[in-house]
């Protein structure tokens, strides 16, 4: 968009970023391909964020003048949005200008726009491009800073850059929205499992991505973060799904089913969880506040672990105590067992060698194959 912004405007303007708060606004006819009237968004990508600690010195220090360059697998194609977020910030950051696919994204119009600490700004529609599903999309986000300590996504199992140095992190970037869904619109819940470890980097191999490409047209968004917790907030692995299930989740476009695959880090991480009732009860929790919102809810038992460095026997038994609950306790709308679907039937307390990455707790790329293939498409909408 060219030409002088009228005088109240400016004011306006002003007094917005004053008050560190997003300006909301409205694209002249020619700044975007806008989608036609009642076209459904949906999260096609996403990442969930966290606060970086002192052993991320990245995010810690934030960036002046810095380009990040992420390259993401996207699950639906049509018309493209991005959407940033800084959950955790504590002031304003000036975003843009952006990219995507080489082709500019405007806010409002604009190749700038304020994102206020807490917030979160989507882009306009990115004019003259279309994506088909499961395609490779690049955006470039350039943050002039100085930014201060940045919200992000420590672990993507892909590579980005940064000012041209390689990181497996996502600053800011949390979704990119598209308009072709024609099948399941999912968000994915979860911890490293969902995350992507033990597939190898930049194969997309995650068992999100595989379930994807087995229902066409899907939009599946991936909201896991390594060593999450159903139960306990983490400094290094963020709010607990209980925490933040209304940002991560809730707050999606279009969404009709989440599944939830958490709680085997409340079995070894401390502190360690040995009441099943307290996780059961978490659940139905997620269950209630799901339903609420209209989404159908999918859970996921447990997978084992045995192998892993601070596994137990006690740790196991709770485990199969809530995986039994789940199966039988009508908590969620349906049940993915992953339990069932990786364990080894010699020794259910363990992952079936075939599909162990090799630590006894993340499967492998054959491993998430099997995760996917036991999501049952009939219970996702």
């Amino acid at each position: 968009m060219t030409g002088r912004v009228p005088a109240p405007a400016r004011r306006s303007l002003l007094y917005a970023a004053a008050a560190g708060i997003t300006a909301a606004f409205t694209a002249a006819p020619h700044a975007s391909a806008a989608p036609r009237a009642g076209t459904p968004w949906t999260t096609s990508w996403a990442t969930a964020q966290t606060a970086p600690t002192a052993d991320d010195p990245l995010a810690s220090a934030g960036l002046t003048d810095g380009l990040c360059t992420t390259r993401l697998r996207l699950s639906a194609g049509g018309q493209v949005r991005l959407r940033y977020a800084h959950a955790f910030g504590t002031a304003q950051v000036l975003v843009g200008p952006v990219t995507a696919d080489g082709r500019p994204v405007t806010f409002g119009g604009r190749a700038q726009a304020w994102l206020a600490a807490g917030a979160s700004l989507t882009s306009d529609p990115v004019a003259g491009l279309r994506v088909a599903d499961g395609s490779l999309l690049t955006v470039g986000t350039r943050l002039p800073g100085p930014t201060g300590p940045l919200s992000f996504h420590r672990n993507t199992h892909a590579w980005h850059t940064v000012d041209g140095v390689r990181t497996r992190s996502v600053f800011l970037l949390t979704g990119v929205e598209t308009t072709g869904a024609r099948g399941p619109v999912l968000a994915v819940l979860g911890d490293s499992i969902t995350e992507g470890s033990g597939t190898p980097d930049d194969a997309d191999l995650r068992w999100p991505d595989q379930l994807a490409r087995r229902l066409s047209g899907s939009a599946v968004a991936n909201l896991g973060i390594s060593g999450n917790r159903l139960l306990l907030d983490s400094e290094r692995f963020g709010p607990s799904a209980q925490a933040r299930f209304d940002r991560d989740v809730l707050s999606l476009p279009g969404l009709r089913t989440v599944l939830v695959h958490l709680g085997v880090n409340d079995l070894h991480h401390l502190p360690v969880e040995r009441d099943p009732a307290r996780m059961v009860a978490a659940y139905r929790q997620l269950a209630l506040r799901a339903r609420s919102a209209g989404l159908r809810v999918v859970g996921a038992t447990i997978t084992p672990f045995e192998g892993w460095t601070r596994w137990t026997p006690e740790a196991d038994a709770v485990r199969r105590e809530v995986n039994e609950s789940l199966r039988t306790g009508r908590v969620f709308d349906a049940v993915a067992d992953f339990d069932a679907a990786l364990r080894d039937p010699d020794r259910p307390s363990r992952l079936l060698p075939a599909y162990d990455s090799g630590d006894g707790l993340h499967p492998g790329t054959e491993g998430h194959t099997a995760i996917a293939a036991a999501v049952d498409p009939r219970h996702l909408r």
